[in-house]
């Protein structure tokens, strides 16, 4: 079987999302830092878990080819 550039450029793809990501996050510290601590817990919470959300399409794309299992 020959090797694929699939799986370097899924990594590649995964590094982006998580820093795009990250930085969106980041930009609302200031106004999310204002807030209860209760209420920036769920949140980032929240945030923390939301990234995963299109990375099933993307490793099933990196392993397979197609972009649904």
């Amino acid at each position: 079987m020959k090797p694929t550039m699939r799986k370097p450029v899924g990594i590649f793809a995964i590094l982006g999302i998580i820093t795009i990501w990250a930085v969106i996050v980041a930009s609302f510290s200031s106004v999310i830092g204002n807030w209860h601590i209760a209420i920036q817990s769920v949140i980032y919470c929240i945030a923390g878990i939301v990234w995963i959300a299109p990375m099933r399409p993307l490793m099933i794309w990196m392993e397979t080819g197609r972009w649904r299992a």
